[in-house]
């Protein structure tokens, strides 16, 4: 294969990983609670 497409596709991963971290930054942290029974006594 040549150079020039191996190239190309490693270019378009690179800008869509790139873009998909930028994202992510963005989005808020969610974080697991473990839940509670409403009766403590149960």
């Amino acid at each position: 294969m040549a150079d020039g497409y191996l190239e190309k596709h490693q270019a378009d991963y690179e800008a869509r990983k790139e873009a998909y971290l930028r994202k992510k930054k963005h989005l808020p942290l969610v974080k697991s609670r473990p839940q509670k029974p409403d009766d403590e006594a149960l």
